[in-house]
């Protein structure tokens, strides 16, 4: 069946995730697609489809007009979006856009050199350096989001060209690194994830062995990037690759026990490796993916689900560094976060995947895109000051205001193939049990397997309640339901006709068996009382302070809410937070909380001698994923909390 089990088989039209099902259908993708032909006035120039261009032309005359432009990387940015539009045509069929995206397939084919090899920066730039930058020229990465495209357009659409194309550039890079021997693995992980997705669409055994060949090989011989710098004269940052923690390459990956370096790239590897581990039943693989993941969630991992606290490198540092206001928190970062826990909830039926997989996907990915659907954030800070956020030399990163593109793109394409596939995260079917994992509101055709439909009805995340209907196809259907109860729900109650479910609650999971007919209703009611986040002490940027959470949703103070100045503001402790009634017209639709607070007034000196004059206020958060929608902006999450 492929990985895609239920992007087809799940209906997203209404609530929450319907707007979004609707924005990136009419709003993401034909942005986007524009952005990518750079027809987006203002914005970062793309020329992702001319490098194609070239490159066919190039193939075809031996010569093209124009030059390369953008990363080493930026084939990557077309492979995204056309999987981002395989899931979207799966659910609204759009024969214009199916067509333009044949005809991109059609010229990606066109540059496919005679061995299979496909990459447009070495096809039209260095011709004659294939294969001699691991460490930085991203050339397995390109191929493994290419690969991603391609199953994803096979598994949707039913066609296959884009699968075969890059069949053929597998079956060349299996030829290199596994017949003739060549050493090395990748400087950026992916292609492991995407082989081990290419092997389940294909049935071809080759694939798995080429995955586990990366995996197995990485560390091995640490130094491998050193010794292949010093064969090649040429770079393309000249990346140190001598920082085996940045390329996670220090150790053999079953030897690894924090999560190091670059944190897209960290996750990306261990996605893969958690697929490998539960595909092969290899428990000294799972281990350390359990290790890994542990790190992560415990140490490393902002409380809106970001991973990657430095700028320098985009990386992991050092276990509870937490900075705020320079966090760097990838929009690609979480959802690589996601794409592991996923794995990882393949590996082990336990909620706490889960948990973490709604965590990053409601506040840090959401937040990475514009309410609108045309701007996006790269970077997800937790504090933002005007005059210095985007500034400063040390939080140039932290922009306070979306962008309409960036020279580096990741980050757009990532977030609409995340939005557009949501339902296979939501629901997992695993023996005779479907997994219910993230709330969302649609309708499920188990029809062959189940003998009917599931409709989950839903207002949530503002809502605390969530509705299972049944549609069987005969009198009947047969189902083993297993319901994540969140970690933060302090109080859950689980109803089956009204009457109290007799079931099992294990590892996260309340578990129910019957045979449901039209009549019969499942009922979950969640505690979405507002919690109190506070961190552990060793977290010393959040000393004294508190966030505040609401069912799944972190919440922060913007200034336009709050007079213009968050800074000045603390919490009461033991004190109220109310709140408000559903705001349809704000913000997209939003609840804020309204808590009581202090403010702060001080003296106009740098340092004063005068204690600060303190009077009650009352403070406004909003959902973090809606901070920046209304223009240049205080921000904060952390709240001081005082008596």
């Amino acid at each position: 069946m492929g990985d895609l089990k239920f992007v087809k088989k799940f209906q997203v039209k209404e609530g929450f995730f319907g707007r979004y099902e609707k924005l990136v259908k009419d709003v993401v993708l034909p942005y986007q697609e524009r952005a990518l032909n750079d027809q987006i006035e203002g914005a970062e120039k793309s020329h992702c489809i001319e490098n194609f261009r070239m490159a066919a032309q190039k193939i075809k005359t031996g010569r093209c007009d124009g030059e390369f432009y953008g990363m080493v990387f930026q084939d990557s940015d077309v492979a995204k979006w056309l999987e981002g539009v395989a899931y979207s045509l799966s659910q609204n069929p759009d024969t214009e856009l199916e067509k333009r995206c044949d005809e991109i397939i059609e010229l990606i084919g066109e540059a496919q050199q005679e061995d299979g090899y496909l990459n447009t920066y070495f096809t039209v730039k260095e011709p004659d350096k294939r294969w001699t930058n691991l460490q930085e020229a991203h050339e397995l990465y390109c191929a493994g989001h290419m690969i991603e495209a391609a199953a994803a357009y096979a598994e949707c659409t039913g066609k296959t060209r884009l699968l075969e194309i890059m069949c053929r550039m597998a079956d060349h890079i299996y030829r290199r690194f596994v017949e003739e021997g060549a050493e090395g693995y990748p400087g950026h992980p992916e292609i492991e994830l995407a082989l081990m997705r290419l092997y389940r669409s294909t049935g071809k055994e080759r694939y798995k062995e080429l995955a586990l060949h990366f995996i197995n090989v990485r560390g091995v011989n640490s130094d491998y990037y050193s010794q292949e710098k010093a064969r090649r004269n040429w770079s393309v940052w000249d990346a140190d690759p001598a920082d085996k923690e940045y390329t996670q390459s220090a150790v053999p990956v079953r030897q690894q026990e924090k999560a190091t370096g670059h944190a897209v790239r960290a996750v990306y590897l261990y996605t893969g490796m958690a697929d490998a581990a539960k595909e092969t039943g290899d428990a000294q693989l799972a281990k350390a993916c359990d290790t890994l993941w542990n790190n992560i969630t415990q140490h490393r991992m902002y409380v809106t689900g970001g991973i990657g606290s430095a700028y320098e490198g985009e990386a992991f540092t050092k276990d509870d560094h937490l900075p705020n206001d320079t966090a760097y928190a990838e929009t690609c970062a979480a959802i690589g976060l996601i794409f592991f826990s996923n794995k990882m909830l393949y590996l082990a039926r336990n909620g706490k995947y889960a948990d973490v997989m709604e965590r990053a996907l409601y506040n840090c990915v959401l937040a990475g895109m514009q309410l609108d659907g045309t701007k996006f954030f790269y970077v997800n800070p937790l504090e933002v000051l005007p005059g210095i956020s985007g500034e400063a030399k040390t939080h140039k990163h932290a922009l306070p205001v979306r962008p309409k593109w960036f020279a580096c793109a990741c980050c757009p394409p990532n977030v609409a193939r995340l939005l557009t596939s949501v339902a296979e995260y939501a629901w997992h079917i695993e023996a005779d049990t479907l997994f219910s994992n993230l709330f969302i509101a649609g309708t499920l055709d188990l029809t062959d397997h189940m003998g009917g439909r599931i409709s989950l009805q839903t207002a949530y995340p503002y809502d605390h309640k969530i509705t299972y209907h049944f549609e069987p196809k005969k009198e009947t259907m047969p189902v083993a339901l297993a319901v994540r109860i969140p970690g933060w729900s302090k109080e859950t109650k689980i109803r089956v006709n009204g009457r109290t479910a007799d079931c099992e609650i294990r590892d996260g999971y309340a578990y129910l068996r019957g045979d449901f007919g039209a009549d019969d209703v499942v009922e979950v009611e969640l505690d979405l009382s507002v919690r109190k986040v506070y961190t552990n002490s060793r977290v010393a940027a959040n000393t004294g302070r508190v966030a505040l959470q609401r069912g799944p949703l972190i919440y922060c103070a913007e200034g336009v809410d709050n007079g213009g100045d968050v800074l000045s503001l603390s919490l009461k402790k033991d004190g109220k937070v109310e709140v408000s009634e559903y705001l349809p017209e704000k913000l997209y639709g939003i609840q804020e909380l309204y808590a009581e607070g202090f403010r702060e007034t001080v003296s106009e000196e740098l340092y004063s001698y005068n204690a600060p004059q303190t009077e009650p206020c009352q403070v406004t958060f909003i959902p973090y994923y809606t901070w920046g929608n209304r223009g240049l902006n205080q921000m904060r999450v952390w709240m001081p909390e005082k008596n």
